[in-house]
């Protein structure tokens, strides 16, 4: 039987997950309906014009909130996150019905000034929540990283249904989106009063901010009074005691310590955001799906990465050394991409895209459980920020090598 102070791990577990699922939906959202967005903007490149966007500020907005991580009050931080995707969301529709659908440059320009609000929102609460999750079991972090896989699951089999549901035109792409963005703007509502109202309550969740706190952690203290706790004082035998009890390491002692494992967290996303989602809906040629290619091989891709995350771990899987391996094999899907789109079928860039997958959710889970292990709450919090700063460094650099697909070819 589960200690009193154990209970309402499963519950825990499922919020997690849909946690991870509306991390990203607002994000993944805009990247599933560029079959709409190209119809409305062919000579733009939204599939790349936005990423170039969003990166930086979500990167900046990261960066700044890891250096002040461990005053900054996480539970503001993550809901203030989810409200604003679910406003961005929402402005979305607001623009779309407001130019009927129209397409354009200040719509466009519109659209850009969105995404950045996302990647503002985004840096906010994401980040909180890998310092958060790190304090935790590292079964909600797997299940928080899975959710994040989910989220592309789902935004892309509800824009598959979407499209089926209606016809291939201008009228009917812009209807299949408009019930697309309603449903994901409505999960990122329910992610908010889940983690404000629910999520903090559970004694599993008390449980370890209460450990966190008394080896240290400020981050936890409104989430602590959010559940009926406050925050304890650290009582040692003298004043010596207490304080070394309060020690942590400083951010930059961390990242010397843990410099492998960033730089293969940045070798991953740099390679998969090189080639999904720019690569794959504009660079892959013509062929009998058409324009429903593009959505199957997204879809493929987050499908396979979902799986990655629920490949089990082992401690020699957790090898540093064997992680910047594989970080580093990986690379050799350059020249596979390359020749499959000029040479191939859609069997093997299918199959190149679920290798892709499966490996970015499985190396992104092996090095964020490995990362945290052995040391305190306040440590594992600035780990969480810190590995998520690392992880959108290699986004930002994958989209930004994505464009170097599109050498020799007419802008």
């Amino acid at each position: 039987m589960a200690k009193p102070e154990l209970k309402g791990r499963m519950m825990a577990s499922i919020i997690c997950w849909l946690l991870g699922i509306g991390s990203l939906l607002a994000w993944n959202s805009m990247l599933t309906i560029q079959d709409y967005y190209q119809y409305l903007f062919p000579n733009y490149h939204s599939a790349r014009v936005f990423p170039i966007v969003y990166c930086p500020m979500v990167l900046t907005t990261t960066a700044v909130l890891v250096y002040y991580e461990a005053t900054v009050n996480t539970r503001k931080r993550i809901i203030s996150g989810f409200l604003l995707q679910f406003m961005s969301n929402a402005a979305i529709i607001i623009l779309d019905l407001a130019t009927s659908g129209g397409g354009g440059f200040w719509s466009f320009i519109c659209l850009c000034l969105i995404v950045v609000v996302v990647a503002v929102a985004q840096g906010s609460q994401e980040g909180g929540l890998f310092g958060d999750l790190s304090l935790m079991c590292p079964e909600f972090m797997q299940f928080f990283l899975s959710g994040m896989a989910a989220s592309g699951i789902l935004t892309s089999s509800l824009r598959l249904i979407t499209k089926a549901a209606f016809p291939n035109s201008r009228s009917g792409l812009r209807k299949g989106a408009m019930v697309f963005l309603s449903v994901a703007t409505s999960f990122m509502l329910l992610c908010a009063v889940l983690y404000a109202f629910v999520f903090a309550k559970l004694p599993i969740v008390k449980y370890y901010r209460s450990k966190a706190a008394s080896e240290g952690s400020k981050t936890v203290a409104a989430d602590l009074v959010a559940a009926g706790q406050e925050m304890q004082p650290i009582v040692g035998d003298d004043d010596e005691e207490g304080h070394k009890q309060l020690e942590r390491l400083t951010t930059k002692q961390l990242l010397i310590q843990n410099l492998d494992l960033a730089i293969a967290m940045i070798l991953v996303y740099m390679l998969s955001l090189s080639i999904f989602p720019g690569f794959l809906s504009e660079d892959t040629g013509k062929h009998s799906m058409g324009s429903w290619y593009a959505i199957v091989l997204i879809t493929v891709f987050n499908f396979l990465d979902f799986i990655g995350r629920y490949l089990p771990v082992s401690e020699r899987i957790l090898s540093r050394k064997g992680l910047m391996v594989a970080a580093l094999c990986r690379y050799s899907l350059v020249p596979c991409f390359y020749y499959t789109a000029k040479y191939g079928g859609q069997g093997w860039m299918i199959f190149l895209t679920s290798v892709l997958g499966v490996s970015n959710g499985y190396l992104t889970l092996c090095i964020f459980t490995a990362a945290p292990q052995d040391y305190k709450g306040p440590e594992k919090n600035a780990l969480g920020n810190l590995f998520s700063l690392f992880l959108l460094t290699g986004v930002a650099l994958g989209v930004a090598f994505d464009w170097l697909w599109l050498i020799g070819k007419a802008w």
